[in-house]
């Protein structure tokens, strides 16, 4: 494989388009049946769910009649658990064409309450230009890309294409990813590929292409803090003794300054040239109320790609319908903190884990455990591969796509590095701000979707048919 591709336009170009074009319809109504399937592969959910949506994939992979093989299979997370259904296909490649990995993620966030959906979560409808439903954006429709993209391929192509193809669509994405590392080492013969492409990412809006460059990592963890052996009166006792729910609120209180910045020791920022990006755009894309002000210091968007943030993303604690007058012994809350590319996972908890133990208040006893840590990730643009799927990007969209950093965390793509060092990694995606991936209302914008798997399909039939020098 040459180091550069052709950049002339291939006479297969229009014919993709056509296919991609025609197609769809069919592409969408298999989207529609895999976002009815309600796969959270979170533990306190129902495991069934996620095999019948692996089942469901591998349907669909089969049914490509492309892949020598097509299997589901699981693999251990490092605590011994069986993990959750991965689906694998592989087609060898013919005529020195180089192998693409193609990645998405079949499991779904939970729903959360339907109340706060305008239409239910696992039940695809579309409204206007978007198709809501959980999972419809985050991930399947990054499954339903790759699966259109390879149907494009075959239809022009006549069916039988030399490129090599891997498709590794995984079960817990969602859920920590907690079997990955073992999954590739017993999967490493079948995922092995020259690029791979991690179809779970975002757009610059919905009508530019980006390519993600920059990640943040994460650590997440349960925090207790404890005062009291029992419950207590709070009209005997409130004054000198300290709740825990009063401590909590305290600790919590100490992870941010007086600007909202993060202002725990330990954890790092880095640079990175951002886009313009107005403080009008943050407030209408977040949903920000009106008098709320944005928090932290730098350009905003460096506050989402490049700097850590802090967020308590649950609370067990009484509820206001179930609160009696009374001090309460121990609260638990869940943190979810983001780490800036360039720092590591394992140091960034052990600077969070200091500062909550250095900053417990009145003697609070505190425990913490259910910890998660994943990697930040920079990628190397450097390689042939970025150039040819920026190429691809801007004739399918017919605008040049942006360099972007994302503020969440794909924390498996460092594994990927680690096991497949010479890979050239492309982070894409069908996602565009107001896709509100992981809250109520997800969705998935209709154009941006038909842009994205064009996108795909022009850069593998460029990829197919590029001579060998």
């Amino acid at each position: 494989m040459t180091e550069t591709l052709p950049t002339e336009v291939h006479p297969l170009d229009s014919a993709i388009r056509e296919s991609v074009e025609l197609g769809l319809p069919r592409t969408i109504a298999d989207l529609s049946r895999l976002v009815r399937i309600p796969s959270v592969s979170w533990a306190a959910f129902d495991a069934a769910h996620v095999a019948t949506s692996a089942e469901a994939v591998a349907e669909l992979a089969r049914g490509l009649e492309v892949f020598d093989t097509v299997e589901i299979r699981r693999a251990a997370t490092e605590s011994g658990e069986q993990g959750q259904p991965a689906v694998l296909a592989r087609r060898e490649a013919k005529n020195g064409r180089p192998t693409v990995l193609l990645y998405a993620h079949h499991d779904v966030q939970p729903p959360g309450d339907d109340e706060h959906w305008s239409t239910p979560p696992f039940e695809p409808t579309v409204v206007g230009e978007r198709l809501y439903g959980r999972g419809s954006a985050d991930d399947k429709a990054g499954v339903m890309a790759h699966i259109a993209a390879i149907r494009s391929l075959l239809e022009v192509g006549g069916g039988d294409p030399d490129l090599g193809i891997a498709l590794f669509v995984e079960g817990e994405e969602e859920f920590g990813s907690r079997s990955f590392a073992n999954f590739l080492a017993e999967n490493r013969e079948a995922l092995e590929a020259d690029v791979i492409i991690v179809a779970d990412s975002n757009n610059w809006d919905i009508d530019t292409p980006a390519v993600t460059v920059a990640l943040r990592g994460n650590v997440t963890l349960r925090l207790t803090v404890s005062t009291l052996s029992h419950a207590s009166h709070s009209g005997m006792f409130g004054g000198p003794v300290p709740d825990a729910m009063l401590a909590t609120i305290r600790l919590l209180a100490t992870l941010h300054d007086d600007e909202g910045a993060v202002a725990v020791d330990g954890l790092t920022s880095t640079e990175f040239e951002t886009p313009d990006y107005s403080e009008e755009q943050l407030r209408d894309e977040a949903g920000l109320l009106d008098g709320v002000t944005p928090i932290g210091r730098g350009s905003i968007l460096s506050r989402i790609w490049a700097q850590p943030a802090i967020t308590v993303t649950g609370i067990d604690a009484p509820s206001v319908a179930n609160a009696s007058n009374t001090l309460s012994p121990s609260i638990s809350v869940r943190i979810s903190a983001r780490i800036a590319p360039g720092q590591d996972a394992a140091e960034a908890f052990e600077a969070l884990e200091k500062h909550l133990r250095a900053h417990a208040p009145f003697g609070a006893h505190i425990e913490i455990d259910d910890v998660d840590t994943g990697q930040p990730f920079l990628v190397d643009t450097s390689g042939w591969a970025v150039a040819a799927m920026r190429e691809s990007m801007a004739d399918a969209w017919e605008r040049e796509p942006v360099d972007i950093g994302v503020g969440g965390s794909i924390p498996f793509i460092a594994d990927l590095v680690r096991v497949f060092p010479s890979a050239q990694i492309l982070v894409t995606g069908v996602e565009d701000p107001d896709s509100r991936a992981h809250s109520p209302n997800e969705s998935l914008h209709l154009g941006v979707f038909r842009r994205a798997v064009l996108s795909e399909a022009l850069f593998l039939a460029r990829l197919d048919s590029a001579a060998n020098e």
